[in-house]
């Protein structure tokens, strides 16, 4: 586990899943580099296999090797959160194992989302806890409502907070009341944003910091926000979150990894191509993304 703490604090980049464009392999070099820069940044670890990593579209030895390439990278300290969402309770066991075997220090999982219509409060309940029984690392929760159409209640966090081996949630619901909700159910919980927008509004809740897509083409500006913050400069925390705020609707929200990729390429990291069946961005929303981090 990271010497940083018990639980994940700051912000954590879920750094894109790079691909050589002649192959469309994965591109271990390229992700060493990307790593190493964040980390200098002063980002206190990184998200691999996350929604931003393409993470449904990698293969099991990809997720593998994703992790483990991480690992060689990572910084003391720092922590290497790896998401291991799968579609059935025994698969999302194996990739928290498989994850962990490999050096991540957390995992964090999703619910399985192709048999949403389906499920129950009961249903996720033994899901997570089965998961978190067999984890060998801690567990954080993710609630990303807009991919698997399952919006985890504050309710069924409550009745997860009793397990020792789950230790927060990440919200990507985009909703500051979700995010409040969240904070206020599981108070012993770290709870991270999802969603650059609400990081100041998250802080001010109580939240120790964000999973954020910005974080990975302008993590200072996201780093030197949560310090003002805890300095007590809550003024220059918010500005620095309007500054944020347009480059997480823009590009992130807009865009997805698609976008993420395009600006870690505008801000000289290595974005690259994207996995079909998603699609690269036209030349007049590249340009858009690159004025946008430039700050034209």
């Amino acid at each position: 586990m990271s010497t940083k703490g018990t639980t994940p604090a700051g912000i954590f980049p879920p750094i894109p899943t790079p691909f050589d464009p002649a192959t469309g392999a994965f591109a271990p070099l390229r992700f060493r580099q990307n790593i190493a820069r964040l980390l200098a940044d002063g980002v206190q670890g990184i998200v691999v296999s996350g929604t931003t990593g393409e993470a449904p579209l990698l293969d099991d030895d990809e997720l593998r090797d994703v992790v483990a390439v991480a690992r060689e990278a990572m910084s003391d300290g720092a922590w290497l959160i790896a998401g291991t969402g799968g579609e059935s309770t025994r698969q999302t066991v194996r990739m928290s194992q498989q994850a962990a075997e490999a050096g991540a220090d957390a995992v964090l999982v999703r619910p399985p989302a192709y048999f949403s219509a389906g499920a129950t409060p009961a249903t996720l309940l033994a899901h997570f806890r089965a998961v978190a029984d067999a984890s060998p690392v801690p567990v954080l929760i993710y609630n990303i409502p807009k991919y698997t159409r399952l919006p985890l209640a504050p309710a069924l966090l409550q009745e997860l907070a009793g397990h020792e081996q789950i230790v927060g949630v990440k919200d990507s619901s985009g909703d500051l009341n979700n995010l409040a909700a969240y904070r206020e159910a599981v108070p012993a919980w770290t709870v991270l944003a999802g969603s650059a927008s609400l990081l100041f509004a998250g802080l001010e809740l109580g939240c120790q910091g964000g999973v954020v897509g910005v974080a990975c083409y302008a993590p200072r500006l996201c780093v030197t926000l949560v310090q003002e913050f805890q300095h007590g400069n809550r003024t220059a925390a918010g500005q620095i979150q309007e500054r944020v705020t347009p480059l997480d609707k823009e590009i992130v929200g807009k865009h997805g990894p698609a976008g993420v990729k395009a600006a870690m390429d505008a801000v000289g990291l290595y974005g690259g191509p994207v996995r079909p069946p998603l699609a690269p961005l036209s030349a007049a929303d590249r340009e858009r993304v690159s004025a946008l981090v430039r700050g034209d």
